[in-house]
């Protein structure tokens, strides 16, 4: 008899008090009908201020099959999740969030696509219930900044409610870096993908934990770890300078010095001056874009990201 295949459910936590034991009940109903597989459910404390610890104690006590791990303070959600994945032993791992805002229900669609190929099953939010108009807006204008900027394409509404085959956590579990966007990473890997779209539910108890300042912090960060556009940006303002101010100055000295023409003979000196001033600022920005271009290999090589992907050894 073929030994059954291992899913692994990661769930960050933090302050969910009031949510983990609803959030476990909803699992519990949904993987019981999957009785062709094995399930460990793996539990991030990531800090949490309240009592979700003691929550979690509670369950791992009465089922064998969850996990637990404890932060000994408040990480964030992407080393949560991070840490989830380094920890867990699945053929696969779902991630989805604790406060139920994620449809438990559609973890046998994931399993399903998954079966059928798929290496990453992304869940994308096409509804969010209660979504502020500042958080759609920012949502908005972040997309449409880091996939004219970054290196690979974001998805839109793609959440971090997906699914990872086992050749994809070990390759996930390769990267170093330590500001990262978890999502991302994954789009970076690339790998066969299936995708789920989803209504997201109201979150029943508590506040989201990702508040502007902490979303804001997640996007600066994704802008620098995916593209090095930012850092190069002195380089090519510095040139933008230098070329438009050098012509000018150019035309200046030709027609003011040479060809006496009407139009170059109205600048005063003042005015030559600031040209000149101008022309050297572009070029002490395009030093810094060259020094960048530096740092930028220096980047790439810290970050230390594999140089490749192998899905298949033959």
């Amino acid at each position: 008899m073929s030994q059954k295949k291992l899913i692994s459910i990661i769930c960050p936590v933090y302050n969910e008090e009031e949510n983990i034991s609803l959030f476990h009940a909803e699992v519990q109903r949904v993987i019981s009908s999957l009785s062709e597989y094995d399930f460990e459910i793996i539990f991030v404390n990531d800090g949490s201020e309240d009592v979700s610890d003691r929550e979690i104690k509670k369950l791992k006590d009465l089922y064998p099959n969850i996990g637990y791990i404890e932060f000994s303070r408040n990480f964030g959600k992407e080393m949560a999740t991070t840490a989830g994945i380094h920890n867990c032993q699945g053929d696969a791992c779902i991630m989805i969030d604790a406060d139920l805002q994620h449809p438990v229900e559609l973890i046998p669609e994931f399993i399903q696509k998954w079966e059928e190929g798929a290496e990453v099953v992304v869940g994308v939010r096409k509804i969010n219930s209660g979504e502020g108009l500042i958080k759609k807006i920012g949502s908005i204008v972040f997309y449409k900044i880091i996939n004219r900027i970054a290196e690979i394409k974001v998805l839109p509404n793609a959440t971090d409610y997906r699914l990872l085959d086992r050749i994809v956590i070990d390759e996930f579990n390769r990267f170093t870096e330590a500001n990262r966007m978890t999502r991302a990473l994954i789009d970076w890997l690339g790998f066969r993908r299936a995708y789920v779209e989803f209504k997201a539910n109201e979150r029943i108890h508590g506040v989201a934990s990702y508040n502007f300042w902490k979303l804001f912090r997640l996007a600066v960060n994704s802008f620098i770890s995916l593209s090095l556009l930012p850092l190069k940006i002195a380089g090519y303002l510095g040139t933008l300078i230098t070329l438009v101010s050098g012509s000018a100055g150019f035309y200046i000295l030709l027609g003011k010095y040479f060809f006496r023409t009407p139009f170059a003979s109205t600048f005063s000196d003042a005015e030559n001056l600031a040209i000149l001033l101008v022309f050297l600022v572009g070029i002490i920005l395009m030093s810094v874009g060259l020094m960048a271009l530096y740092i930028a290999n220096i980047h790439g090589e810290v970050i230390n990201r594999p140089i490749y992907v192998v899905r298949k050894n033959k």
